[in-house]
């Protein structure tokens, strides 16, 4: 680790504010086909888990749902410091692991799919719609858990991802691309998000 980086790890750990315990970061399809895409993310797992985060999400977009099987079987492989889970447009089972990724499952369908579940419990009687709440939702996503943090690479635009989930996120934006993010791009991100002071929508 270079002298730069030391200085941001050392200003990291002596912050007062806590670091951020769910980190999400957003990635292309594309962002995975450059050399060197999976040394980067297995590099960035294991600096979100250095660095205080308990769980870490992944979410890759993709333009063409026929490469899902194939970011599926290769994100699968990657050597991560903790167990993953995977997910895909066709899942339902909701990702419950240290680290989850999302191949594809945008944050519209995974809502839609979630409501439709609502619906049919309520038509079932199963549900009184007088009694729904937020916990309804939450219950029936793929990725039910919320990040405190989400890094953006490469660009300002939001993609379809997580919509529910990060609603109360600290939202991070880089214009380093996803093969060229580093550890002192990560110490950066932490270090915006434990200046700012959370509201969580107040």
């Amino acid at each position: 680790m270079g002298l730069y980086d030391r200085y941001l790890a050392v200003r990291h750990r002596l912050h007062d504010a806590e670091p951020p315990r769910h980190v999400a970061v957003a990635i292309t399809e594309r962002d995975l086909l450059e050399q060197g895409a999976y040394d980067t993310l297995e590099s960035f797992l294991g600096w979100a888990f250095e660095y205080g985060g308990e769980r870490v999400t992944i979410t890759v977009s993709v333009l063409d749902e026929v490469v899902v099987p194939t970011l599926e079987r290769e994100l699968r492989d990657v050597d991560a410091p903790r167990p993953i889970a995977v997910r895909t447009p066709e899942s339902t089972e909701p990702a419950n692991a240290p680290i989850t990724i999302n191949i594809g499952l945008g944050g519209k369908q995974e809502f839609a799919r979630a409501v439709r579940e609502i619906a049919a419990d309520v038509e079932a009687g199963t549900l009184d719609p007088d009694s729904i709440c937020e916990a309804d939702v939450s219950e029936r996503l793929v990725f039910p858990d919320e990040p405190d943090l989400l890094i953006k690479t490469g660009a300002e635009r939001l993609s379809d991802f997580l919509i529910w989930q990060s609603v109360y996120a600290e939202l991070y934006f880089t214009d380093v691309n996803w093969r060229d993010f580093r550890k002192r791009d990560y110490l950066r991100a932490l270090l915006d998000f434990q200046n700012r002071q959370r509201r969580f929508g107040r």
